[in-house]
């Protein structure tokens, strides 16, 4: 298994993002997810217990390459990069799970969290560091949790939210307009054999935090 193919593809779709090119080079587009299903098949394997998986397939992970243009000022209707998100009931299942994107450039990520919370959601996870953040901070102090994503991330508010005291002592999480995580890895890194590996521990790293989000955000 390697992800070569989708590097080659994806890295000439980017010079080349039309349909005219994509239809020509289809049978290169199809060698490259069936690389892609082939690695998430390795990860999704290694996780399937300690997440719940079941018989969970790399398909049901798969997004759509095609992008939503509708209202992009950038028109070209190809993403550059082929992901997933692999989480019980797979992409569609709205449950919080581990985001995969392998992209030419050095551009591959794992990734999770709260990225485009709702507003309900938002107000779910400010309101749980309110009552009581020492977990969602014990989280982020293990060591496996630093070790691969160094911190939790996001944009922030520059004051502290409407109804929040600025004094808190955890400003810094309720100022949080978003709640993420994210390790990237070189093009380099992932062609190497034991790359899934990688990701599996990123994955085992980031599940306490995708699990608490799940709890308390809904």
């Amino acid at each position: 298994m390697t992800l070569q193919p989708a590097l080659q593809f994806l890295a000439q779709l980017e010079r080349n993002n039309n349909k005219a090119w994509f239809e020509e080079n289809r049978p290169a587009y199809d060698a490259a997810r069936a690389a892609v299903e082939d690695f998430l098949e390795a990860v999704i394997d290694a996780l399937r217990n300690t997440d719940q998986l079941g018989d969970l397939t790399a398909k049901q992970c798969l997004m759509r390459i095609h992008r939503d243009i509708r209202f992009s000022r950038d028109k070209s209707p190809y993403n550059t990069a082929i992901s997933a998100s692999i989480a019980p009931g797979g992409r569609k299942s709205g449950k919080m799970g581990y985001y995969i994107s392998v992209g030419p450039g050095n551009r591959t990520i794992v990734a999770g969290g709260l990225y485009s919370p709702t507003p309900e959601q938002l107000a779910r996870f400010r309101k749980a560091i309110e009552s009581d953040a020492s977990r969602l901070r014990a989280i982020a102090k293990a060591r496996p949790f630093v070790e691969h994503f160094g911190q939790i991330a996001g944009e922030k508010l520059k004051t502290a939210p409407k109804g929040y005291d600025r004094a808190h002592p955890d400003i810094d999480l309720l100022q949080l307009k978003q709640a993420i995580v994210i390790r990237h890895f070189t093009d380099a890194e992932i062609l190497k054999p034991d790359f899934p590996e990688h990701v599996v521990a990123a994955c085992k790293a980031m599940k306490p935090f995708v699990t608490w989000l799940d709890e308390t955000t809904g």
